[in-house]
């Protein structure tokens, strides 16, 4: 009999599983609020993190969590790596600092050492003796991320003169894009190396979907591309849940596997635009359904979204987006009961 994640690697690779698998990305801004706990006892004491995240698999059995286990400091570790400021808060993920807003002092920095800078060496060294509890229990880690290009650069630079870069200094925000890229690379490898048995990657970058297309082209895409062309053979996953319609196409083309994207882009339209080349993962409201629904109206969404989509295979029921903060998981079991029943009339 197929597992969960079984059922989960068919449809990223475009099949018909048993059953459409449902897959929630899952992390700070939610596990320590469902939890109960102080958002920096979920970073600070690696024992309350293990038990919430093996909790979920038996509170949610037939859920796949994204990635599962995930060492995470909210946003902050790739570029605690480049130096940047990091806030911790008790009820939230950190916040960080964009560091320096000049493109001249960017355009010459190296990339990152995930054995030695900022937050990376403390995460890898938690996901290897993590992994191997999990995987004495016939668990083990399957997935690890990192932060795409844009949304890193963004947090150096700032968000707006990254984005007035694309467009008055391309060569030298060309030159940041690079550097950060390579740092993405290595890592994504430096947490692959720790685990005895990965079988996936995703990476994040909502900033990509604010980008027009001529610059998506131009500036964008090849260090995506780059970024998925150099994990080819595992389940590869992008997130980006603003809407953009108009990348589409384009973002079929940078060589993932699996798409995760907003609510607010109909997933027949998705489906149409990207053609049987990438799976979707997706995309029930995260606020007005995750958090503020019943679980009758996730489970109606859910179904719409299965219908649209699901026929034909590469299907991955989720949210438009992570788990958002408040989430209540009785609409999560809404979305696998809706997966259930849709697989069984089939």
């Amino acid at each position: 009999m197929s597992t969960v994640w079984d059922n989960f690697k068919v449809a990223a690779r475009l099949g018909e599983p048993e059953q459409v698998p449902v897959g929630l990305i899952v992390d700070s801004p939610w596990l320590p609020g469902y939890a109960g706990i102080d958002t920096r006892d979920y970073f600070l004491f690696p024992e309350k993190w293990l038990t919430i995240n093996k909790g979920l698999l038996e509170r949610f059995p037939g859920a796949v969590w994204i990635p599962g286990f995930w060492v995470e400091f909210g946003m902050a570790a790739e570029p605690s790596a480049f130096g940047t400021k990091v806030r911790f808060f008790n009820n939230r993920p950190p916040s960080i600092e964009p560091l320096i807003p000049d493109l001249d002092f960017w355009a010459t920095a190296k990339p990152a050492n995930p054995q030695e800078d900022g937050l990376m060496p403390l995460v890898l060294r938690l996901y290897e003796v993590m992994d191997a509890r999990l995987q004495a229990e016939g668990l083990g880690i399957k997935m690890v991320c990192a932060r795409g290009p844009m949304t890193v650069a963004s947090w150096l630079l700032g968000i707006s003169p990254l984005m007035m870069g694309l467009v008055t200094e391309p060569e030298k925000t060309s030159k940041l894009l690079e550097t950060v890229t390579e740092s993405i690379i290595r890592w994504l490898h430096a947490q692959l190396d720790v685990l005895k048995a990965p079988e996936g990657i995703m990476v994040l970058d909502d900033l990509v979907g604010m980008v027009s297309k001529r610059h998506y082209g131009k500036m964008v895409h090849p260090h995506l591309r780059r970024i998925f062309d150099e994990f080819e053979g595992l389940i590869r996953i992008y997130h980006n849940d603003t809407p953009c319609p108009h990348l589409l196409e384009s973002l079929a083309d940078a060589n993932f596997d699996v798409f995760n994207f907003s609510h607010e882009v109909d997933i027949a339209k998705v489906k149409e635009a990207m053609g049987h080349r990438v799976a979707l993962m997706g995309n029930v409201p995260p606020l007005d359904m995750g958090v503020r629904g019943t679980p009758e109206e996730v489970a109606q969404w859910a179904k719409e979204c299965l219908d649209k989509a699901a026929p034909g295979g590469g299907m991955i029921l989720s949210f438009g987006g992570g788990v958002s903060p408040g989430t209540r998981p009785e609409n999560i079991d809404a979305l696998l009961a809706a997966a259930r029943a849709w697989s069984a009339s089939k």
